[in-house]
């Protein structure tokens, strides 16, 4: 293996391990803080450290913000996944919902049909309807135990193909590194007005009051991780390619499992591992069909 392809996947896992160590936090903050709370508060933190090193090093040209709307659909998609991945962790188990958030690939497929036009080939639909099923499969236990909450990862889903959808028509318009801060901004105006109406809707799980000091040092770390993680995989994609490293998003499943059982005690059962089982050979046929995105997937 060359260097640069082995250096490319190392990096690759690494972040993608860190993106599971977020999660991770944020399903030990299960009841302490709302999950839009919490959301919001991470991105805060990240959009305050990202946008001071992206001050240091490009100005306030940096922060210079081209076809706007589009930036706005991206942030939209960012804090509606955050939400709705924040919250499922908080209330089914850790894998299978990073399990069902991997139908990102194919729902991305399928609106970038409906949003921007491009062509539906017969893989995307083969590969979308496989992944549905396993979707099925592993939501059947989880709707009789949460009801229709069960969903949320496949919401978290649609929300982060907005966003691939959003950094293909920007894509080329400033760095990575304003790129990343342009949507961490609008996420972080999106979520904080979610968080309000959660806050203002009298549903006692969304009461906003004051957080533990726990709450906060486990968001800044989830802020740290998170970004860190995307780093990492823009360095990946830089050395090894997108088509390379795309494969290793489904090690950030193995992570999860490792963490539901290791600190949750966790343990999916023949049903979920089926359906996660499903999803993942999916994600893989549409990976070798050549309608992979050009980002690496995963949960924030």
């Amino acid at each position: 293996m060359r260097n640069q392809t082995r250096d490319g996947l190392l990096l690759a896992l690494g972040g993608f391990a860190l993106l599971s160590t977020g999660d991770t936090l944020v399903k030990s903050m299960a009841g302490l803080w709302p999950g839009p709370a919490i959301a919001a508060l991470r991105y805060i933190i990240g959009t305050i450290g990202l946008g001071t090193i992206l001050l240091w090093r490009e100005g306030w040209a940096g922060f210079r913000m081209e076809r706007l709307g589009w930036h706005a659909v991206r942030g939209f998609g960012v804090a509606i996944s955050a939400i709705s991945f924040f919250t499922a962790v908080q209330i089914m188990p850790i894998a299978e919902a990073t399990a069902i958030s991997f139908t990102s690939p194919m729902m991305t497929a399928l609106l970038a049909s409906v949003l921007i036009g491009e062509p539906m080939r017969r893989e995307t639909w083969v590969a979308s309807l496989v992944a549905f099923a396993g979707v099925l499969i592993v939501l059947r236990p989880n709707f009789a135990v949460i009801g229709v909450a069960a969903m949320l990862p496949v919401i978290a889903a649609i929300g982060m193909s907005l966003l691939i959808i959003g950094n293909r028509a920007v894509l080329g318009r400033g760095s990575a590194l304003s790129m990343q801060v342009n949507v961490a901004i609008f996420a972080t105006l999106f979520l904080l007005g979610f968080t309000l109406i959660g806050h203002v809707s009298g549903f006692a799980a969304l009461h906003v009051g004051t957080p533990p000091w726990s709450v906060v040092g486990k968001s800044a770390m989830i802020a740290v991780t998170g970004s860190t993680a995307h780093a990492l995989m823009y360095m990946a994609t830089s050395r090894a390619g997108a088509a390379t490293v795309a494969p290793m998003t489904y090690f950030q499943l193995i992570m999860a499992g490792f963490y539901g059982w290791l600190l949750f005690r966790e343990t999916p059962d023949a049903t979920a591992l089926l359906g996660a089982a499903i999803i993942v050979g999916a994600g893989f046929y549409l990976w070798r069909a050549g309608r992979i995105t050009d980002e690496p997937q995963g949960t924030e």
